[in-house]
């Protein structure tokens, strides 16, 4: 494999520091490029010393000062963005500001320095809660953005394809499903349902369960979902978008099962979906990329890495009470 010269917005975040990982064991060289807003050095820490991968410490919303960073760079992964639902709902200047302008200025900066690839990461909450009939859920499902991250994300996604349609410039964009793993962040308003557990289990205090915990959601181990993206950036392919999770979805209850521990319930949110389950026939078809590690298998290995959460703040069913106040605040 030719060693790339490659640049990761975002780098320094849960699913982005595991995709430097896998770039770094592929001998590529990486640039980092994050404002740690919600990126840890620390996820980075053990490539302390490293020739092959720099850590700039600036903001995708700075054209000018991220443009020179691009210079002779073969690919982007643009994973850089702000994330969660509340805060967005809370800010939504500030997630319009990260999320499109900031995407609009990585794929112009790609563009002007003649970088051949372009891989976006997009979010499977464009699809909001689907219809009848679109589950498992393909890449032809209609749009339905519920909140301004979901909308954000979807014309993060938009911009980067139409760059990529006028300057032809070979652009993928793909469509993440519930993605777990070591690094998962466990602060946030509204925090992933892997870290607010783990949080939760590592002060024994009990899960928080929304609504009945039947609903069920395609859990995606992060190792997977950087192999997707080594696929899609190092392929022929452009212009497309991808799925990428499991097709096959778990349920919470499941999830506090293979946990242990107790439980509590909180009012379901509006505008969650009961169901997440991506269709990813035409990943697997067209960029042959298809998930190895099984649901059990994740967790267990989250368990094995627990000590990565030791100072993470305590999710109690007070602080989830709050968080889900201020979502029906603003609906």
């Amino acid at each position: 494999m030719d060693k790339k010269e490659i640049i990761v917005t975002g780098g320094a975040g849960f699913i982005g520091s595991h995709l430097v990982d896998r770039l770094l064991r592929d001998n590529h060289k990486v640039t980092v490029i994050d404002n740690l807003s919600t990126g840890r050095k620390e996820n980075l820490s053990h490539l302390e010393g490293s020739d092959q991968v720099e850590l700039v410490e600036t903001d995708i919303t700075e054209f000018d000062k991220i443009l020179p960073l691009f210079k002779g760079k073969d690919i982007v992964f643009h994973m850089a963005a702000l994330a969660d639902i509340v805060p967005s709902i809370v800010n939504p200047r500030g997630y319009y500001a990260s999320n499109v302008l900031g995407t609009m200025n990585v794929v112009e900066a790609a563009r002007l320095s003649g970088v051949k690839k372009l891989v976006y990461t997009a979010s499977s909450s464009c699809y909001g809660i689907p219809p009848k009939g679109f589950y498992p859920t393909n890449e032809k499902a209609p749009i339905d953005t519920q909140y301004p991250y979901a909308l954000t994300k979807y014309l993060g996604e938009r911009t980067a394809l139409h760059w990529g349609k006028i300057y032809k410039m070979p652009v993928v964009s793909l469509r993440l499903f519930n993605v777990y793993g070591p690094r998962s962040r466990t602060s946030g308003t509204y925090g992933a349902v892997f870290g607010v557990f783990l949080a939760q289990k590592i002060d024994n205090k009990p899960f928080t369960v929304v609504g009945d915990g039947e609903q069920t959601r395609d859990f995606t181990y992060v190792t997977d979902v950087a192999d997707a993206f080594v696929c899609a950036g190092l392929s022929d392919v452009k212009n497309e978008v991808f799925n990428v999770g499991t097709g096959a979805p778990q349920s919470v209850n499941k999830l506090v099962s293979l946990l242990e521990g107790e439980k509590v319930y909180i009012p379901k949110r509006p505008g969650e979906p009961d169901c997440t389950w991506a269709d990813i026939s035409k990943i697997k078809s067209i960029l042959g990329w298809e998930p190895k590690i099984l649901f059990e298998e994740g967790v267990q290995k989250i368990l094995e890495h627990i000590d990565c959460w030791r100072e993470a703040p305590v999710w109690t069913p007070e602080t989830i009470e709050k968080a889900t106040e201020d979502w029906f605040q603003y609906l």
